[in-house]
């Protein structure tokens, strides 16, 4: 679509249309100080082959998955994503298909969200799971705001360190429903101690919530928490990571009432931060109560298999006081990439992945320790990530690093802690591990 720019003329149509004299006056509430007295000043116009000169050079700045080697985690991670996942998804049918409205013209995006539940609740052992929702913090989000709505109660406990930014996004969330709680349970050895939760859960409290693994790599005691959550009328809510269930417990067996996660690890790249995916699934009781779309399989007239958009819990479907949430479009595209991804690993695949990441994290958190001057932080069993005591602030050794070629990890000061947060996937070869080890030995 050609640019054509806006005459005087139809700018001043435009300002009689809202009421406004001129610009000015439409712009009266931005303060003085903070508008331009001079004219933008824009450099001269360039050729095609000179702005895709320009843009590679800007690109060139960034430290990326593709310049460095990359130890960051904290929710998002280096996996690896199989070259025909993007061949797949590239296909226009797929690439440009969005939210199915109209169910009976949408049987592939049906399908392929219908595939996409049945391996979300297979993988985390539960009875149903939507269609994805946003991101694993709006699923948290989403599943404490469900689990109020079901008990009838407004105080949530978090036994364990969740993830800072989910933790961010509950609270948004809740707070604007009015007289919410949140209780952080008391921390011990970098996971939740769970003699001091029986203290603080009781019958007032809608949700336990723990992240397995936590946020800080650790495992938690998921089944004594999920004890102390039943034995006192709450739901239990788990947060898992889904390439930790190739050799974790599933949350179904150790009674999750509902189970989400941030799927990005399933098949989509790191995209600077986005779009990622939610998952969102939950025990068969409360089907009713889930936020989204679930889709399900049926026969049509003709005795083939269909699929039909069998539950639309949002306010565009059903009466706006009856949603279950307002802002829960599903991330098709993900969701999709996270089918092909399952489907191109297959379960002996995700075990290997799994496996890979774990035994050469503690590979690497081994050889660490053995550095002068670093420790781990935690003695606690983990999984693919670790917290490392480092001689000089993390800060600065993720600048020395950075100029050796490597993104050394994610410097928990930004969160109001201390350390240096490593995260090791099965991407990482052994000399990459070693050469990681060398050069963080000479930062001291």
């Amino acid at each position: 679509m050609p640019f054509i720019a806006n005459t005087d003329r139809d700018c001043d149509e435009m300002l009689r249309g809202v009421g406004a004299t001129s610009f000015d006056d439409l712009i009266a509430d931005i303060p003085q100080e903070l508008r331009l007295k001079e004219p933008l000043t824009l450099p001269a116009a360039l050729a095609e082959p000179q702005v895709q000169q320009l843009m590679e050079e800007l690109a060139s700045a960034n430290s990326s998955t593709a310049t460095h080697v990359s130890y960051l985690g904290g929710g998002a991670y280096d996996h690896y994503v199989p070259a025909a996942i993007n061949t797949i998804v590239s296909r226009s049918e797929f690439y440009t298909a969005y939210t199915p409205y109209q169910a009976e013209v949408s049987q592939g995006t049906l399908q392929a969200i219908y595939e996409y539940q049945s391996m979300i609740c297979r993988l985390y052992g539960m009875d149903t799971a939507n269609a994805s929702l946003y991101d694993g913090a709006t699923s948290l989000a989403e599943a404490v705001s469900m689990a109020m709505a079901v008990t009838g109660k407004t105080k949530v406990v978090i036994a364990g360190k969740l993830h800072p930014n989910s933790l961010h996004v509950l609270k948004t969330f809740i707070e604007a429903g009015g007289d919410c709680k949140v209780v952080q349970s008391v921390l011990q050895d970098g996971t939740c101690d769970t003699e001091s939760l029986e203290g603080i859960v009781n019958d007032s409290v809608a949700a336990v919530i723990v992240q397995q693994p936590n946020f800080y790599g650790c495992l938690e005691e998921v089944g004594a928490i999920g004890d102390v959550a039943r034995s006192n009328g709450a739901l239990f809510i788990v947060s898992a990571d889904p390439i930790s269930l190739g050799i974790l417990e599933a949350p179904g067996n150790y009674g999750a009432d509902i189970a989400v996660g941030e799927g990005q690890s399933l098949g989509s790249a790191l995209n600077f931060g986005g779009p990622y995916l939610g998952i969102f699934a939950v025990k068969r009781d409360y089907v009713r109560k889930v936020p989204g779309r679930l889709v399900g399989m049926t026969k049509d007239r003709d005795g083939e298999d269909g699929f039909i958009l069998t539950l639309q819990t949002r306010e565009q479907h059903i009466r706006r006081e009856k949603a279950t949430s307002n802002i829960c479009t599903n991330q098709a595209l993900n969701a999709l990439q996270a089918v092909i991804y399952l489907s191109l690993l297959g379960k002996h695949g995700l075990v290997e992945a799994a496996e890979l990441s774990l035994q050469k994290s503690h590979y690497l958190s081994e050889k660490i320790a053995d550095l002068p001057g670093y420790s781990l932080k935690y003695g606690r069993p983990f999984f693919r990530e670790f917290v490392v005591q480092t001689p000089v602030p993390a800060g600065k050794v993720i600048e020395a690093m950075l100029e050796q070629g490597i993104l050394a990890g994610y410097d928990l000061s930004h969160v109001g802690d201390e350390g240096l947060l490593v995260a090791v996937t099965e991407k990482r070869t052994k000399e990459q591990l070693d050469n990681f080890v060398r050069k963080l030995g000479t930062v001291s």
